[in-house]
């Protein structure tokens, strides 16, 4: 059984390069790569060793004038990366030099970005509750819309042909890809709907709440099949494992839930010392990066994130 992974005998490690808040942490496709987009306007890439100690050598992306809120990586490319930022702008990187390859001006504060998962598109939220799709080879956008309700966190399924909104009525809408033609308005939670979440299997979408629980939902039915509720406060983030065996979820809750996918059971609880921004696990092992608002003792942002499962601190 998947039960047995002993996720009890691991580890948390820090990485410390920031001088804000990390706003939000992603690997990309190979694994060998993590992210991190801060307060401090930067964005850094770390070469993760699982195995390896010492000093990890990070890459700096310099050239936003506002907070990083949200970055990707290109689902196909693991040195290209995608970032979002309050100056209004997307900008795309090569991971290895650190340069802006492209970048594009959108209307508004950007705290939503997320890629087609054929590489094609990507997909921009920004405060004004605006979305803008991009054209990657261009790097201009194709479609935009503007909604009349709060949309929080976007995704596409696997197979690129559906997008979900997740919004602050507590619904998630569903739409068919690219008409962006309404299909589906899914009653998910009694308070908005924060964040989403797509099994890598292509089989289910979790939700993260307002309401502090997190819903499963088949995408065939479009059904919910079950809740996960061991968090006390709104759920700000969520993550599937590699596998889809397992599902990380967290809020100002002072620890990350990891519960099982298929019974719904907690599995496992990874203290930490601040509400969390961002979880996401590694596409390939399972290794969790995770970061949020943790202060110093004279309450100054802190500046790091961390990834569990190593076997060694």
């Amino acid at each position: 059984m998947a039960e047995t992974i002993p996720f009890k005998t691991l580890h948390s490690r820090e990485y410390q390069g920031h001088k804000k808040k990390v706003h939000s942490v992603a690997w990309n496709c190979s694994g060998t790569k993590l992210a991190s987009g801060s307060v401090d306007q930067t964005a850094r890439i770390w070469q993760i060793e699982p195995h390896g100690h010492g000093k990890v050598k990070d890459v700096e992306l310099k050239g936003h004038t506002d907070s990083v809120d949200q970055l990707c990586w290109d689902p196909k490319h693991a040195e290209l990366i995608a970032t979002a930022s309050g100056d209004k702008t997307v900008r795309l990187w090569d991971a290895r030099s650190g340069k802006c390859s492209q970048q594009v001006e959108l209307s508004g504060e950007n705290i939503n970005i997320t890629y087609k998962p054929d590489g094609t598109h990507i997909a921009v939220g920004n405060r004004d509750d605006e979305l803008t799709i991009l054209d990657v080879r261009k790097f201009k956008p194709i479609h935009k819309r503007k909604f009349n309700y709060e949309v929080n966190e976007i995704a596409w399924n696997t197979g690129g042909d559906m997008f979900f909104l997740t919004t602050g009525n507590g619904t998630v809408e569903v739409l068919a890809y690219p008409s962006l033609q309404a299909v589906n308005t899914l009653n998910a939670h009694t308070a908005g709907c924060y964040c989403i979440a797509i099994d890598p299997l292509g089989r289910y979408f979790a939700v993260g709440s307002a309401d502090s629980l997190v819903s499963l939902w088949s995408i065939k039915e479009m059904l919910c099949l079950r809740t996960f509720t061991k968090l006390e406060w709104p759920v700000r983030t969520i993550s599937f494992n590699h596998t889809g065996d397992y599902i990380a979820s967290a809020s100002e809750d002072l620890f990350i839930d990891i519960a099982n996918v298929q019974t719904g059971r907690s599995v496992h609880q990874i203290p930490c010392r601040a509400a969390m921004n961002s979880v996401e696990w590694n596409p390939k092992q399972n290794l969790l990066a995770f970061a949020g608002d943790d202060k110093n003792k004279y309450q100054a942002d802190e500046g790091v994130f961390r990834i569990f499962g190593f076997e060694s601190a």
